[in-house]
Formats: C-alpha cells, sequence, structure tokens
C-alpha cells in the first residue's frame, strides 16, 4: 500500500468522501480541527453502519508543540435507565438491539461544538455552513452504498429489519441496498441543516433537540428531553505514557485507552525483537492480555473508578509486569471481550495542529433505531452496561458506559508527531500498537506498516471467538511457532480481514513534511491538501 506524502495537510479517513471533505477544508485555509468536522459530519452520512450523529466520539487535539487535550463527546445512560426498568421488562441483560438499546445521550455533536470552540481559539473562522456542506449534500443528494455496508446489512438483516424506522432509510423492498446503489437520508439532511444554521448546540437544547426527544419517547428509549438538555461535552486530560521512542497519548476512562498505552508500554520493557517473528507477535499478544485485565478491573465511568489508573502507567507497574511476560509460554486465555463498530480518522495541518478523532455507535447501526423526523441513527453503546448492581459497570442513570473507542497520539523523541488509531472493538488497541511498532520501531513505511498482516485476540465485530486470529498472509512457520507457545490460533481465510479493523496514520516529520495511509481494508485513504 502507498505512503501519501504532502507539505499543506492531510486527512485519512475510512472513507474517501470524508477524507476529501477535510482536505477541503485544509486547502480552504482550515485548521485541522476544521477539517475534522467537516469529515466527522461526512462519514456520518456515507459510513452510516459505522458511526452516525446518533453515537459518540472522542478527540485528541495537539496545538503545535503542545501535549493533547481530550475532548470526551460521550453521554450517560437516560432517566429511564434503571435496572429495576429493564428487570420489569423482563431482561435479565441490556438489549442489543431496539428501543430499550438506545439507552445513552448521544455526544458526538457536543464534541463538534467543542471542537468547533477551540478551532474559534485558535483563529478559525469557517463557518458552521461550510463544515457541513458535504455532509448536507451526501444526505440530501445521494451517496454511494459502499461494500461494507451492504455486507453488514445482509448479515444483521435479522436482527435490524423491524427495529423502528430502519427499513425506510436503510432497506429497499425489504432488502439491503445494494453496493454502488444511492441512497438518500433526506430527513439526516434537513437536521444537518438546522445545525448549520442554529448551532450544534440545537441538537440538546433547541428544535432538534425537541424533535430527538418526541422520537425517543415515542418509541419507547429511555432517553428524555431533559437528558438532552442537560448534556455537555468535556475537555479532560490524555492519559501518556513515556517509552524509549517518545511519549504517547491516548483518552482517559471511560474508554480502553490505558489498554493501548499498556501494550505498548509492556513492549517497551520486553526484549528486542526481530520485525515480524514470532517474539515481536508473542510479546504484543501477551502484554495485550495484561492490559486488558487491568481494563477489565479498573476502566468504568471517571467518577466511579475502583482505583486510580495513573500508577499503571508508571515505571515500576510497567517493569515489574513485563518481567512476568514469559518469551516462550502464552498466558491462559480467554477472559471477558468487549465488541464495537467505529470509525477513526486523523488530519494534520501545515501549522502542526493535529488530530486524532474516534466516532462510534457502538455496533453496527447502533441500536438500529432511525427517529423519523430527525434521520438519525441512535447508538447501543449501553448494551454494555451490566444489569447485575454490583458490576464494575452497573446501569445507573446519568452514568457513562464503557467505551473501545480511543484516539492515539504520540510525541516522538526524534521530534516527528504521530496521529493513529483504528475501529474495531476489542482489536483497537492491538492494531494501534502493531502498526505504531511496524512504522516507529521497526521502520516500516507508513503504507505498508497499515498493509501488513494483522492479528486479533478476542472478539469484534459481534463475533464470539475469543482465539488469536490471524490473517493468511502470516508466515505459516509463524503461525506454528505461536501454537506451540500455548496460543489458541485461528488462521483465517482472508489475506484482509474487516476483522481486523480500519486503521489509519499520518506522521509529520521535524521539516514539516507529512506520510500518511488509510487501512486497504476500508473504504478509505488519505487526502493531501
Amino acid at each position: 500500500m502507498d505512503t501519501v506524502t504532502s507539505s499543506g495537510g492531510m486527512v485519512v479517513a475510512p472513507h474517501m468522501a470524508a477524507a476529501e471533505a477535510g482536505a477541503e477544508i485544509l486547502r480552504e485555509g482550515g485548521s485541522a480541527i476544521e477539517a475534522m468536522i467537516a469529515a466527522a459530519a461526512t462519514i456520518a452520512v456515507v459510513y452510516p453502519h459505522m458511526n452516525a450523529i446518533g453515537g459518540g466520539g472522542f478527540w485528541l487535539i495537539a496545538e503545535p508543540g503542545q501535549d493533547p487535550k481530550v475532548i470526551s463527546a460521550c453521554g450517560p445512560a437516560g432517566s429511564g435507565a434503571t435496572i429495576a426498568a429493564y428487570n420489569r421488562a423482563g431482561h435479565g441483560t441490556v438489549p442489543a438491539r431496539g428501543p430499550l438499546a438506545a439507552l445513552t445521550v448521544a455526544g458526538t455533536v457536543g464534541g463538534w461544538q467543542k471542537a468547533f470552540e477551540a478551532a474559534g481559539s485558535l483563529g478559525g473562522r469557517m463557518p458552521r455552513r461550510e463544515l457541513l456542506m458535504n455532509a448536507i449534500r451526501h444526505a440530501k443528494e445521494g451517496c454511494a452504498v459502499s461494500a461494507s455496508q451492504q455486507k453488514l446489512t445482509e448479515e444483521k438483516l435479522a436482527e435490524l429489519k423491524d427495529q423502528p424506522g430502519f427499513a425506510s432509510v436503510f432497506l429497499k423492498d425489504g432488502k439491503p441496498l445494494e453496493a454502488g446503489s444511492l441512497m438518500r437520508q433526506e430527513r439526516l439532511a434537513d437536521t444537518l441543516d438546522q445545525l448549520a444554521a442554529a448551532g450544534f448546540d440545537d441538537f440538546y437544547r433547541g428544535d432538534v433537540g425537541a424533535e430527538i426527544a418526541a422520537d425517543l419517547e415515542r418509541i419507547g428509549a429511555p432517553v428524555t428531553k431533559a437528558d438532552l438538555q442537560r448534556y455537555e461535552a468535556r475537555i479532560r486530560k490524555p492519559l501518556k505514557v513515556t517509552t524509549k521512542a517518545g511519549t504517547l497519548f491516548n483518552a482517559p476512562p471511560p474508554t480502553q485507552g490505558l489498554a493501548s498505552l499498556l501494550i505498548l508500554g509492556l513492549r517497551d520493557r520486553l526484549p528486542a525483537a526481530r520485525p515480524e517473528s514470532f517474539a515481536m507477535v508473542h510479546g504484543l499478544v501477551e502484554a495485550t492480555k495484561r492490559a486488558f485485565l487491568v481494563r477489565d478491573r479498573v476502566v468504568t465511568d471517571p467518577d466511579r473508578l475502583p482505583e486510580p489508573v495513573s500508577p499503571f502507567l508508571e515505571e515500576a507497574w510497567l517493569d515489574r509486569t513485563a518481567s512476568e511476560i514469559s518469551a516462550a509460554r502464552a498466558l491462559d486465555w480467554p477472559v471477558k471481550s468487549a465488541l464495537g463498530d467505529t470509525i477513526w480518522m486523523g488530519a494534520i495541518d501545515a501549522r502542526g495542529c493535529a488530530v486524532s478523532f474516534i466516532q462510534s455507535v457502538y455496533w453496527e447501526f447502533g441500536s438500529g433505531c432511525v427517529l423519523p423526523r430527525t434521520g438519525i441513527t441512535w447508538q447501543n453503546r449501553g448494551a454494555s452496561f451490566s444489569l447485575h448492581p454490583e458490576a464494575l459497570n452497573a446501569l445507573e442513570p446519568g452514568r457513562l458506559p464503557f467505551h473501545t473507542l480511543n484516539p492515539a497520539m504520540a510525541r516522538l523523541s526524534d521530534g516527528r508527531l504521530v496521529t493513529y488509531g483504528t475501529m474495531g472493538g476489542e482489536g483497537q488497541p492491538q492494531t494501534q500498537a502493531a502498526i505504531f511498532v511496524r512504522h516507529v520501531l521497526n521502520g516500516m513505511p507508513v503504507g505498508e506498516a497499515i498493509d501488513a498482516p494483522r492479528w486479533l485476540l478476542g472478539r469484534t465485530w459481534g463475533d464470539a471467538n475469543t482465539s488469536l486470529r490471524l490473517e493468511s498472509r502470516f508466515d505459516p512457520d509463524l503461525a506454528e511457532a505461536l501454537k506451540r507457545a500455548g496460543h489458541d490460533v485461528v488462521v483465517m481465510n482472508e489475506a484482509y480481514s474487516d476483522t481486523m479493523g480500519h486503521a489509519g496514520m499520518i506522521v509529520r516529520g521535524l521539516r514539516g513534511g507529512l506520510e500518511g495511509a488509510h487501512d486497504p481494508r476500508s473504504d478509505g485513504g488519505a487526502a493531501a491538501a
């Protein structure tokens, strides 16, 4: 896979329409933050199976020469989302689809508002209408259905087809829209047009918010008008870990950003491994297991953490835990796994302002509910809550759910800035580690690092498999070595599998040159300004 270069800015995204929408803003003099708002709005229209404005998101924004700040745009459980209410309805777990799965406030547009304010504080002057122009056009005039949208709609049709509003937007005569056919979303176009005119806050406290609340009440979802009116995205400090290569940043709880940093922090303390060797893959998989054990023990709503997370990123814990990793034997597995469907996008402008961004509705098409007055697909992120009161992520009104989402960024010791990430639920920390190690530590060009065969320990994309899965392009001798070490290895039939996520990376050199690429497993790419 080729690496795209530029000196004037770059956007990478899993759909080229989103990458181009962002790059167009950069060409017109906008910042990376403004470009990402445009890309975020566009991807919500053209890639609706993976994200929507009825979901949540997280931003890492780094001004030139500074550490990034986080915009946490995830919403809490609604007022009606109580354990007692779900038990009375006969549920032992939170439903994955339908109105009772649409139980958390959508934070995505609140994140756009915070990002818009951040861009303004840096001198940004791009009007909202210009930022949303491409998204509105694609929704109103139509956009081509992607191959992955058709595939996932077919796979999940039985659980989606009868959800409120779904068939009217994403099916034709009861069947999935075919790849390449035109998909129009007129109500969503009207909603985006209203947000462009009235402001992003209208989603929560204006006409759009009133329409959303009415629709949610009509279908029986637990989120109320008051819940929407109370919501505001938050600015937070990132988590970070120091390695020999530089300082790595990621989002704090309720995301699994901690796990992503722990994997690379532990890898930094393992013996040097030859590129693409057993030692490289085995070491990263074993670091992943230790990171996931910590994640599943401590990551929840940041106001309800059972213990601080910062000690896990300090030298003492990392040194001790790395010393416990066997170079030859695998730790017994599995443990409980997480799911998720998401998009990651990155942008860097000519000044060096960088954005790592992730936006999601959790599972493909989220709850499956499409609100008729606004055309908004609502997330099912609250399906990650437990109905057991003693659980770490027990359901409670106002509580933030656990998020697989985690955008990544790194300031390297040699002066380079790296913004990178992926979708893929449980696979996100693993793919982040793979592309970081391959490019930063092993010197692979960006495009090759993303193209190279990947592995996945655990579940993603609605799959219950917890084995260590390898794409078929891996050396068979490596797969056998991993089996002998005790890994439960499954070699997939696919050379490039969606299961491995859709990754992207942009690297800014010391003199300002950019190198970037996005995953051949997706429908996207890199667009230079």
